[in-house]
């Protein structure tokens, strides 16, 4: 705005502790007259805000039941326990009693209420532009998606984190087609629908310092609600004691505001502001038609954050919960005509945002309000939301729907410490007593004091019909210009994962409860992408959302390296806190009802907990405090685990790409099966007679699961390695990579074994059309198994069974897989029978000259090349197989077979 600014310099002043608590007005500052007035139909042109008539009946929007509301005393009014938000509202901390300004109590800007009413005001101070003080700032990037952009709203988003994220805030500016219509403006709810406010002191947000009469470490600032429950309330914990109520409300000192209707609230608003930004001493001279700018209200906003000159009081519906006051998107259709229906499933219908597809947060089985569910924000110029980071560190969106421009400032997440550190020195008295005031929401300070201190910060103005972003662990404030109504809530896309990790080890650290479980939406993810990766390897489903599960797995994917990170954590935890033989499977159900968590650090509990045979049994802790949690013996104690560490490394493992721990991932949690997909989904089995489709049916054994890569060689085997092309020698062989764990022994004898073998015919199979589906040799049917005896693969001293058979994943040709029939995860894949031989050769070798090295004696010789002959393991060798394949082909589909066997 380029505007210099003007009376930089803020006074260090004697100190004189007041009553009241920081940002909140006295209860003497007006007269109260028991008497109530009829409200006027139109606003004042006195000064006086919307007067009250008597307690009438009005119907909630969103609710079924009426309830009663009055214009009540002020003396009646209740004060409520004190909580703040993280979307966009800060009130004052009960803790913290302030002194006033320049040693005495400042006079008294704002007077709500008087002999007749309670909530009429009248504006003394005035609007002192001569001294504002306006930072001098850049601006936050704006971007104008396109129509066809706008359609997926995460990849738009993504789209842009790259350059706005070193900003930390952003608007979005929709296509001009897009108006979704608002349901707020409806005239029932417009004139009836209330809604509660509350009251801040914009003079005390930043300069006051901190008096503490009580202090309870487990306060914080307004919670966003799991469970259901409704905010304002302590929501029921399993394995945490209660939350010990703070105070009794007239120990807080904390007053709630009136209650309002939009009609009336918007008179109040707008009354306020022409009475605060009068000229000419509220002569009518051109009052009517002149509007302060927004440099203008901001300007005088950080003059009285900075310098006050008197006490100003103003109102703000903040937190206000949609699911009861109403959403200022439709929500379902009837609220729409037309067209407008689509605005109703729009991905920027914040009722929608947070569990679009790819929004980790769907994995949350709760309806958290202010995260799940949008908030409501029916601001008043200069009401505010003071520093503050989203919980957990999460995306926040906040749309504005109708009035005035909300006024923002946003710091990188990179930069988070920064302000913090900077917080900390300007304001060291109030840190001193209460190390977590930056999750209060209770605190400005101005942008010029943090830019002065080389915080990065960027301004961003949003108008009505705008979405603002902010990223992880990007701080933000700002304030009101006048009478608005936004709409926020959260999202945590893929990217979010790492900085939502990072704040649950604060967390951890700060012991502060939790909003959301990050390791149930942290394998949430990840089992749907391995999933997904099944899918696309398996069955060739190359959909949108499966490639785009696809782009954050690999061993550099951020989905992947989130998991990792995470599973060694718990690892480490687990080696050094927990005995297993106190160690019991958690059960499925153990967190889906009540919410778990550490009775100690807060912590979630979805992974893993630590609970006791003596105690309640609804009370865990994590594992770092499970000798803390209660003072029962260590004997008492045993551990709960959802997953062994076997299971996570195999589900890491998957998302990196291995294709055995796919196939066993999916397999053994996901219950997925080849065979069940191919009955439905496979060209190659639609149109079977149901004879043959029930013979095809039984393939669906343990022994017959297949899996599929992209690549020509596919080796189901946990001796799979990565990249590498290391080949090691041993008897003169080229060993793959996935068979060198080590440096092998060469074993000097290497005789032949080459001998008969008898193999057992399980089933025919399906002949199929086809030029791949047969040679000039063998026709290869769909659904053919075989068995065997060899080596085994665990001990090659011993003989087992393997299975051969014939699949088909929709390749348009066979693919041969052979698997031990005792270890059927154990899977040898390949387009040849004789390489799926060769590689279970291999595999026998390898363990071979693992056991060698350890000393095993009497093992048998190194299986050369060309000791197995896979046309002869599968039964391609043995007459009765050949004739009676031949036999099924009654109609001769396998045409290249037969130009060479006429007869």
């Amino acid at each position: 705005m380029g505007i210099q600014l003007i009376n930089h310099q803020v006074k260090e002043e004697t100190v004189d502790f007041s009553s009241i608590p920081p940002g909140f007005e006295s209860f003497t500052a007006f007269r109260i007259n028991d008497n109530s007035i009829t409200t006027t139909s139109s606003a004042t042109t006195s000064g006086l805000a919307p007067q009250t008539a008597k307690p009438e009946l009005v119907h909630m929007y969103g609710q079924d039941q009426t309830i009663r509301r009055s214009r009540r005393r002020r003396s009646e009014i209740t004060h409520n326990r004190f909580d703040c938000s993280s979307g966009d509202e800060c009130d004052s901390d009960p803790f913290d009693h302030i002194d006033q300004i320049l040693g005495s109590r400042l006079p008294t800007g704002v007077i709500r209420g008087c002999d007749k009413c309670t909530n009429c005001q009248k504006v003394t101070a005035k609007w002192r532009p001569e001294e504002a003080r306006v930072p001098i700032l850049s601006e936050a990037p704006a971007f104008y998606p396109t129509e066809e952009e706008f359609e997926d709203t995460l990849k738009y988003i993504a789209s842009i984190r790259n350059e706005a994220e070193s900003y930390g805030i952003c608007r979005i500016i929709p296509p001009s087609s897009w108006k979704p219509p608002c349901p707020l403006k409806q005239k029932n709810i417009w004139e009836n629908s209330t809604f509660a406010t509350r009251i801040q002191r914009v003079d005390k947000l930043q300069n006051r310092d901190s008096m503490r009469k009580m202090f309870r470490p487990n306060y914080h600032k307004k919670k966003k609600a799991r469970r259901g429950t409704k905010a304002g309330f302590d929501h029921v914990t399993h394995g945490s004691n209660p939350v010990e109520p703070v105070a009794q409300e007239a120990d807080f000192g904390f007053e709630s505001g009136p209650q309002f209707t939009l009609d009336e609230f918007k008179k109040y608003a707008d009354d306020f502001k022409r009475q605060y930004f009068r000229i000419n001493d509220g002569k009518p001279v051109i009052q009517d038609s002149w509007e302060p700018l927004v440099e203008n209200i901001e300007g005088e906003y950080w003059r009285m954050v900075e310098n006050p000159t008197e006490e100003i009081e103003v109102l703000y519906g903040a937190d206000l919960e949609t699911c009861t006051f109403g959403s200022g998107f439709p929500t379902v259709s009837c609220q729409v005509l037309g067209l407008d229906e689509k605005y109703v499933k729009s991905g920027w219908n914040l009722n929608n945002f947070p569990k679009l597809q790819r929004s980790l947060l769907k994995y949350e089985s709760s309806d958290i309000s202010g995260v799940l569910v949008p908030w409501l924000y029916i601001g008043m110029c200069f009401s505010s939301f003071c520093w503050h980071v989203e919980d957990h560190h999460m995306y926040s969106i906040n749309y504005l729907h109708w009035g005035a421009p909300k006024m923002w400032y946003g710091v990188a997440g990179k930069d988070a410490v920064k302000l913090e550190a900077a917080m900390r020195k300007h304001l060291p008295n109030l840190f001193a007593e209460q190390p977590d005031l930056l999750h209060k929401l209770v605190t400005q300070l101005s942008p010029t004091i943090l830019k002065s201190e080389g915080v990065p910060i960027y301004r961003c103005i949003q108008n009505p019909g705008e979405f603002v972003l902010t990223f992880p662990r990007s701080y933000h404030a700002g304030f009101n210009c006048g009478f608005n109504c936004a709409e926020a809530v959260n999202v945590a896309p893929v990217d979010w994962l790492p900085h939502g990790h990072t704040a649950i080890e604060l967390y951890r650290e700060q012991a502060r409860k939790t909003s959301i479980s990050h390791d149930k939406l942290l394998l949430g993810a990840a089992r749907d992408a391995v999933k997904a990766q099944w899918e696309i390897n398996l069955l060739r489903k190359n959909t949108p959302d499966n490639l785009k599960w696809k782009d954050v797995c690999g061993k550099e994917g951020i989905l992947s390296k989130a998991l990792k990170e995470r599973v060694e954590m718990e690892r480490v935890r687990r080696d050094f806190l927990c005995k297993s033989s106190q160690s019991l499977k958690m059960d499925t159900n153990f967190d889906s009802v009540n919410e778990r968590e550490c009775s100690v650090c807060y912590f979630d509990l979805h992974l893993s907990a630590s609970g006791c045979h003596n105690c309640s049994p609804e009370k865990y802790s994590c594992l770092s405090h499970a000798n803390q949690f209660c003072s029962c013996s260590s004997g008492s104690k045993y551990f709960l685990f959802r997953y062994d560490m076997s299971d996570l490394e195999i589900l890491v493992e998957a998302l990196e790409g291995k294709l055995s721990a796919i196939y066993r991932w999916a397999k053994k949690d996901l219950g997925l099966y080849l065979t069940d997909h191919l009955n439905k989904d496979s060209p190659c089995s639609r149109g079977l007679p149901a004879e043959e489709r029930k013979d095809f049916v039984k393939e669906g054994s343990e022994n017959n699961r297949l899996f599929v890569g992209n690549s020509d060689v596919i080796v189901l085997s946990d001796d799979e390695a990565g990249d590498e092309d290391k080949k090691v020698s041993s008897c003169g062989i080229n060993t793959p990579a996935f068979l060198a764990r080590g440096p092998h022994q060469e074993i000097r004898d290497c005789a032949s074994v080459k001998e008969k073998y008898n193999v057992e015919l399980l089933e025919f199979g399906v002949v199929q059309s086809g030029k791949l589906w047969c040679d000039n040799r063998v026709i290869y049917p769909k659904g053919f198994r075989s068995r065997v005896k060899y080596l085994d693969i665990f001990d090659p001293n011993n003989i087992c069974y393997y299975i051969s058979q014939i699949l088909d994943a929709g390749l348009g040709r066979p693919l041969f897989m052979v698997s031990p029939e005792n270890y059927p995860s154990e899977v040898f894949i390949y387009f040849s029978p004789v390489k799926c031989w060769e590689m279970v050769r291999e595999r026998i070798n390898h363990e071979i000259s693992e056991q060698h090295k350890l000393g095993k004696a009497n093992l048998p010789v190194l299986p050369p090349p060309g000791s197995l002959d896979g046309m002869e393991m599968f039964g391609f060798s043995s007459p009765f197989i050949l004739q009676g394949i031949q036999s099924i082909d009654r109609n001769r589909v396998c045409e290249e077979y037969w130009k060479s066997h006429k007869f």
